[in-house]
Protein backbone atom coordinates (compact mmCIF):
# COMPACT_ATOMS: atom_id res chain seq x y z
CA UNK A 1 0.00 0.00 0.00
CA UNK A 2 2.84 2.41 0.87
CA UNK A 3 4.57 1.65 -2.44
CA UNK A 4 1.31 2.33 -4.30
CA UNK A 5 0.86 5.68 -2.54
CA UNK A 6 4.48 6.66 -3.28
CA UNK A 7 3.97 5.65 -6.92
CA UNK A 8 0.82 7.78 -7.02
CA UNK A 9 2.68 10.79 -5.59
CA UNK A 10 5.62 10.36 -8.01
CA UNK A 11 3.39 10.01 -11.09
CA UNK A 12 1.33 13.00 -10.00
CA UNK A 13 4.49 15.10 -9.56
CA UNK A 14 5.69 14.04 -13.04
CA UNK A 15 2.32 14.95 -14.51
CA UNK A 16 2.19 18.40 -12.90
CA UNK A 17 5.81 19.26 -13.77
CA UNK A 18 5.23 18.14 -17.37
CA UNK A 19 2.08 20.27 -17.65
CA UNK A 20 4.01 23.27 -16.34
CA UNK A 21 6.79 22.70 -18.90
CA UNK A 22 4.27 22.55 -21.75
CA UNK A 23 2.56 25.74 -20.61
CA UNK A 24 5.82 27.68 -20.20
CA UNK A 25 7.16 26.47 -23.51
CA UNK A 26 3.92 27.25 -25.31
CA UNK A 27 3.63 30.72 -23.74
CA UNK A 28 7.24 31.56 -24.68
CA UNK A 29 6.63 30.33 -28.25
CA UNK A 30 3.41 32.36 -28.53
CA UNK A 31 5.17 35.51 -27.28
CA UNK A 32 7.98 35.00 -29.84
CA UNK A 33 5.34 34.68 -32.57
CA UNK A 34 3.85 38.00 -31.38
CA UNK A 35 0.46 36.49 -30.50
CA UNK A 36 -1.54 39.03 -28.42
CA UNK A 37 -0.95 38.52 -24.67
CA UNK A 38 -4.69 38.41 -23.91
CA UNK A 39 -5.21 35.58 -26.38
CA UNK A 40 -2.34 33.66 -24.76
CA UNK A 41 -3.90 34.16 -21.33
CA UNK A 42 -7.33 33.04 -22.49
CA UNK A 43 -6.10 29.92 -24.29
CA UNK A 44 -2.66 28.53 -23.42
CA UNK A 45 -2.59 29.52 -19.74
CA UNK A 46 -6.22 28.51 -19.21
CA UNK A 47 -5.86 25.18 -21.03
CA UNK A 48 -2.55 24.57 -19.27
CA UNK A 49 -4.02 24.51 -15.77
CA UNK A 50 -6.50 21.88 -16.98
CA UNK A 51 -3.87 19.81 -18.84
CA UNK A 52 -3.48 17.24 -15.99
CA UNK A 53 -7.27 16.69 -15.86
CA UNK A 54 -7.37 16.39 -19.66
CA UNK A 55 -4.65 13.74 -20.07
CA UNK A 56 -5.86 11.72 -17.07
CA UNK A 57 -9.51 11.73 -18.16
CA UNK A 58 -8.65 10.93 -21.79
CA UNK A 59 -6.35 8.06 -20.85
CA UNK A 60 -8.78 6.78 -18.20
CA UNK A 61 -11.50 6.50 -20.86
CA UNK A 62 -9.11 4.73 -23.26
CA UNK A 63 -8.14 2.28 -20.48
CA UNK A 64 -11.74 1.49 -19.53
CA UNK A 65 -11.71 3.49 -16.26
CA UNK A 66 -14.64 5.89 -16.76
CA UNK A 67 -15.13 6.35 -13.00
CA UNK A 68 -11.74 8.02 -12.74
CA UNK A 69 -12.44 10.20 -15.80
CA UNK A 70 -15.69 11.63 -14.46
CA UNK A 71 -14.57 11.61 -10.81
CA UNK A 72 -11.43 13.57 -11.69
CA UNK A 73 -13.36 16.41 -13.34
CA UNK A 74 -16.17 16.61 -10.76
CA UNK A 75 -13.75 16.30 -7.84
CA UNK A 76 -11.36 18.89 -9.31
CA UNK A 77 -14.15 21.43 -9.76
CA UNK A 78 -15.30 20.96 -6.16
CA UNK A 79 -11.71 21.17 -4.89
CA UNK A 80 -11.09 24.31 -6.99
CA UNK A 81 -13.84 26.21 -5.18
CA UNK A 82 -13.76 24.83 -1.65
CA UNK A 83 -10.01 24.24 -1.30
CA UNK A 84 -8.32 26.50 -3.88
CA UNK A 85 -10.41 29.52 -2.84
CA UNK A 86 -10.80 28.53 0.81
CA UNK A 87 -7.13 28.21 1.72
CA UNK A 88 -5.87 31.50 0.18
CA UNK A 89 -8.88 33.33 1.71
CA UNK A 90 -7.36 32.57 5.13
CA UNK A 91 -4.30 34.60 4.05
CA UNK A 92 -5.99 37.47 2.19
CA UNK A 93 -9.65 38.16 1.31
CA UNK A 94 -10.29 37.19 -2.31
CA UNK A 95 -11.69 40.00 -4.47
CA UNK A 96 -14.67 39.16 -6.68
CA UNK A 97 -15.49 42.47 -8.37
CA UNK A 98 -13.53 42.17 -11.63
CA UNK A 99 -15.59 42.86 -14.80
CA UNK A 100 -15.19 39.42 -16.40
CA UNK A 101 -15.68 37.44 -13.17
CA UNK A 102 -19.47 37.95 -13.17
CA UNK A 103 -19.80 36.85 -16.81
CA UNK A 104 -17.56 33.82 -16.36
CA UNK A 105 -19.33 32.74 -13.16
CA UNK A 106 -22.65 32.68 -15.02
CA UNK A 107 -21.03 30.72 -17.86
CA UNK A 108 -19.48 28.26 -15.37
CA UNK A 109 -22.88 27.55 -13.79
CA UNK A 110 -24.48 27.30 -17.25
CA UNK A 111 -21.83 24.79 -18.34
CA UNK A 112 -22.49 22.61 -15.27
CA UNK A 113 -26.27 22.73 -15.88
CA UNK A 114 -25.63 21.78 -19.53
CA UNK A 115 -23.47 18.86 -18.41
CA UNK A 116 -26.11 17.66 -15.94
CA UNK A 117 -28.80 17.90 -18.62
CA UNK A 118 -26.95 16.02 -21.36
CA UNK A 119 -25.83 13.33 -18.90
CA UNK A 120 -29.33 12.76 -17.47
CA UNK A 121 -29.23 9.26 -19.01
CA UNK A 122 -26.06 8.67 -16.94
CA UNK A 123 -23.95 8.49 -20.07
CA UNK A 124 -21.70 10.98 -21.87
CA UNK A 125 -21.78 9.92 -25.53
CA UNK A 126 -19.75 11.14 -28.51
CA UNK A 127 -22.38 13.74 -29.41
CA UNK A 128 -22.68 14.86 -25.79
CA UNK A 129 -18.92 15.39 -25.80
CA UNK A 130 -19.14 17.27 -29.09
CA UNK A 131 -21.77 19.62 -27.64
CA UNK A 132 -19.59 20.29 -24.57
CA UNK A 133 -16.48 20.90 -26.69
CA UNK A 134 -18.44 23.25 -28.96
CA UNK A 135 -19.28 25.16 -25.77
CA UNK A 136 -15.63 25.81 -24.92
CA UNK A 137 -14.91 26.87 -28.50
CA UNK A 138 -17.80 29.35 -28.38
CA UNK A 139 -16.52 30.70 -25.06
CA UNK A 140 -13.05 31.29 -26.53
CA UNK A 141 -14.48 32.97 -29.64
CA UNK A 142 -16.73 35.16 -27.49
CA UNK A 143 -13.85 36.15 -25.19
CA UNK A 144 -11.60 36.79 -28.19
CA UNK A 145 -14.17 39.02 -29.90
CA UNK A 146 -14.62 41.05 -26.73
CA UNK A 147 -10.84 41.36 -26.49
CA UNK A 148 -10.79 42.59 -30.07
CA UNK A 149 -13.27 45.32 -29.16
CA UNK A 150 -10.90 46.59 -26.51
CA UNK A 151 -12.62 44.97 -23.54
CA UNK A 152 -9.70 43.63 -21.56
CA UNK A 153 -9.76 40.45 -19.51
CA UNK A 154 -7.66 41.61 -16.57
CA UNK A 155 -7.55 38.15 -15.01
CA UNK A 156 -6.10 36.50 -18.13
CA UNK A 157 -3.55 39.31 -18.50
CA UNK A 158 -2.63 39.16 -14.80
CA UNK A 159 -1.98 35.41 -14.99
CA UNK A 160 0.30 35.87 -17.99
CA UNK A 161 2.08 38.80 -16.29
CA UNK A 162 2.71 36.64 -13.19
CA UNK A 163 4.27 33.97 -15.42
CA UNK A 164 6.47 36.49 -17.26
CA UNK A 165 7.58 38.12 -13.99
CA UNK A 166 8.60 34.76 -12.51
CA UNK A 167 11.48 34.65 -15.02
CA UNK A 168 10.91 30.95 -15.75
CA UNK A 169 10.02 31.32 -19.42
CA UNK A 170 12.63 29.90 -21.85
CA UNK A 171 14.39 32.54 -23.91
CA UNK A 172 15.92 30.67 -26.87
CA UNK A 173 14.18 28.55 -29.55
CA UNK A 174 16.25 25.54 -28.42
CA UNK A 175 15.09 25.83 -24.79
CA UNK A 176 11.48 26.36 -25.92
CA UNK A 177 11.72 23.15 -27.97
CA UNK A 178 13.33 21.23 -25.09
CA UNK A 179 10.61 22.30 -22.63
CA UNK A 180 7.79 21.45 -25.04
CA UNK A 181 9.29 18.06 -25.90
CA UNK A 182 9.98 17.14 -22.26
CA UNK A 183 6.49 18.19 -21.22
CA UNK A 184 4.75 16.38 -24.07
CA UNK A 185 6.64 13.17 -23.23
CA UNK A 186 6.06 13.52 -19.49
CA UNK A 187 2.29 14.17 -19.67
CA UNK A 188 1.20 10.77 -21.08
CA UNK A 189 3.90 8.95 -19.10
CA UNK A 190 2.80 10.56 -15.83
CA UNK A 191 -0.88 9.91 -16.51
CA UNK A 192 -0.23 6.23 -17.38
CA UNK A 193 1.68 5.70 -14.14
CA UNK A 194 -0.96 7.60 -12.17
CA UNK A 195 -3.84 5.55 -13.55
CA UNK A 196 -2.04 2.25 -12.93
CA UNK A 197 -1.30 3.29 -9.34
CA UNK A 198 -4.84 4.59 -8.77
CA UNK A 199 -6.45 1.41 -10.12
CA UNK A 200 -4.28 -0.78 -7.87
CA UNK A 201 -4.88 1.48 -4.88
CA UNK A 202 -8.65 1.37 -5.38
CA UNK A 203 -8.51 -2.42 -5.55
CA UNK A 204 -6.31 -2.73 -2.43
CA UNK A 205 -8.33 -0.22 -0.40
CA UNK A 206 -11.63 -1.72 -1.50
CA UNK A 207 -13.11 1.55 -2.77
CA UNK A 208 -14.60 2.32 -6.20
CA UNK A 209 -12.27 3.88 -8.77
CA UNK A 210 -14.63 6.89 -8.92
CA UNK A 211 -13.87 7.69 -5.26
CA UNK A 212 -10.12 7.68 -5.99
CA UNK A 213 -10.84 10.01 -8.93
CA UNK A 214 -13.01 12.31 -6.81
CA UNK A 215 -10.48 12.53 -3.99
CA UNK A 216 -6.78 11.73 -4.46
CA UNK A 217 -6.50 12.35 -8.21
CA UNK A 218 -8.81 15.38 -8.19
CA UNK A 219 -6.92 16.87 -5.25
CA UNK A 220 -3.61 16.29 -7.02
CA UNK A 221 -4.70 17.79 -10.32
CA UNK A 222 -5.97 20.88 -8.48
CA UNK A 223 -2.48 21.59 -7.11
CA UNK A 224 -1.51 23.96 -9.99
CA UNK A 225 -4.60 26.07 -9.28
CA UNK A 226 -3.86 25.97 -5.55
CA UNK A 227 -0.24 27.02 -6.07
CA UNK A 228 -1.37 29.88 -8.34
CA UNK A 229 -4.01 30.99 -5.83
CA UNK A 230 -1.63 30.93 -2.86
CA UNK A 231 1.05 32.84 -4.80
CA UNK A 232 -1.57 35.37 -5.87
CA UNK A 233 -2.75 35.83 -2.29
CA UNK A 234 0.80 36.32 -1.02
CA UNK A 235 1.42 38.91 -3.78
CA UNK A 236 -1.93 40.57 -3.03
CA UNK A 237 -3.27 39.75 -6.50
CA UNK A 238 -6.38 37.88 -5.34
CA UNK A 239 -8.21 38.57 -8.62
CA UNK A 240 -5.95 36.01 -10.28
CA UNK A 241 -7.09 33.30 -7.85
CA UNK A 242 -10.78 33.84 -8.57
CA UNK A 243 -10.30 34.07 -12.33
CA UNK A 244 -8.07 30.99 -12.41
CA UNK A 245 -10.61 28.84 -10.55
CA UNK A 246 -13.60 29.87 -12.64
CA UNK A 247 -11.66 29.51 -15.90
CA UNK A 248 -10.33 26.10 -14.88
CA UNK A 249 -13.81 24.84 -13.94
CA UNK A 250 -15.17 26.00 -17.30
CA UNK A 251 -12.41 24.18 -19.17
CA UNK A 252 -12.84 21.04 -17.05
CA UNK A 253 -16.57 20.66 -17.74
CA UNK A 254 -16.63 21.76 -21.38
CA UNK A 255 -13.11 21.01 -22.65
CA UNK A 256 -11.98 17.98 -20.64
CA UNK A 257 -15.33 16.16 -20.52
CA UNK A 258 -15.99 17.19 -24.12
CA UNK A 259 -12.76 15.63 -25.43
CA UNK A 260 -13.06 12.56 -23.16
CA UNK A 261 -16.66 12.01 -24.28
CA UNK A 262 -15.66 12.15 -27.94
CA UNK A 263 -12.97 9.54 -27.34
CA UNK A 264 -15.39 6.96 -25.86
CA UNK A 265 -18.75 6.76 -24.10
CA UNK A 266 -18.47 7.57 -20.39
CA UNK A 267 -21.02 5.93 -18.07
CA UNK A 268 -21.64 8.01 -14.95
CA UNK A 269 -21.75 6.01 -11.68
CA UNK A 270 -25.03 6.34 -9.78
CA UNK A 271 -23.41 7.87 -6.69
CA UNK A 272 -21.78 10.62 -8.76
CA UNK A 273 -25.02 11.31 -10.66
CA UNK A 274 -27.20 11.32 -7.52
CA UNK A 275 -24.82 13.25 -5.30
CA UNK A 276 -21.51 14.67 -6.47
CA UNK A 277 -22.75 16.36 -9.66
CA UNK A 278 -25.13 18.38 -7.49
CA UNK A 279 -22.35 19.19 -5.01
CA UNK A 280 -20.35 20.53 -7.99
CA UNK A 281 -23.33 22.68 -9.01
CA UNK A 282 -23.90 23.85 -5.42
CA UNK A 283 -20.24 24.83 -4.98
CA UNK A 284 -20.49 27.00 -8.12
CA UNK A 285 -23.78 28.62 -7.07
CA UNK A 286 -22.26 29.54 -3.67
CA UNK A 287 -20.04 32.06 -5.50
CA UNK A 288 -23.03 33.97 -6.96
CA UNK A 289 -23.77 36.19 -3.91
CA UNK A 290 -20.09 37.16 -3.63
CA UNK A 291 -19.75 37.93 -7.34
CA UNK A 292 -22.96 39.93 -7.75
CA UNK A 293 -22.50 41.98 -4.57
CA UNK A 294 -18.73 42.30 -5.23
CA UNK A 295 -18.10 41.05 -1.68
CA UNK A 296 -14.70 39.58 -0.89
CA UNK A 297 -14.38 35.98 0.27
CA UNK A 298 -12.94 36.57 3.74
CA UNK A 299 -11.35 34.36 6.38
CA UNK A 300 -14.63 33.15 7.86
CA UNK A 301 -15.94 32.01 4.48
CA UNK A 302 -12.53 30.56 3.64
CA UNK A 303 -12.71 28.41 6.77
CA UNK A 304 -16.30 27.38 5.89
CA UNK A 305 -15.17 26.37 2.39
CA UNK A 306 -12.38 24.20 3.83
CA UNK A 307 -14.77 22.52 6.27
CA UNK A 308 -17.13 21.81 3.36
CA UNK A 309 -14.29 20.21 1.39
CA UNK A 310 -13.21 17.98 4.28
CA UNK A 311 -16.87 16.94 4.75
CA UNK A 312 -17.11 16.15 1.01
CA UNK A 313 -14.05 13.86 1.19
CA UNK A 314 -15.24 12.19 4.41
CA UNK A 315 -18.71 11.45 3.02
CA UNK A 316 -17.31 9.94 -0.16
CA UNK A 317 -14.91 7.62 1.65
CA UNK A 318 -17.39 6.64 4.36
CA UNK A 319 -20.05 5.90 1.72
CA UNK A 320 -17.54 3.80 -0.23
CA UNK A 321 -17.06 1.56 2.79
Amino acid sequence: MIILILSLVFSLALLLVSADLVVRGAVALALKLSIPPLLIGLTIVAFGTSAPELVISAEAVLNGLPGIAIGNVVGSNIANIFLVLGLPALILPIATGQPTIRRNTILMIASILLFIWISSDQLVSFWDGAVLFAGILMFLIYAGLHAGKGKRDDVALAELHEMEQSGNLPKTPLMIGVLLLAGLIGLPLGSSLLLASAESLASKAGVPEAVIGLSLIALGTSLPELATALAAALHRHSAVAMGNVIGSNLFNVLGVMGIAGMIADIPIPSDIWAGNLWVMLGSAVILVPFVFTKSSIGRLWGAAFLVAYVAFLYLNFSHAH
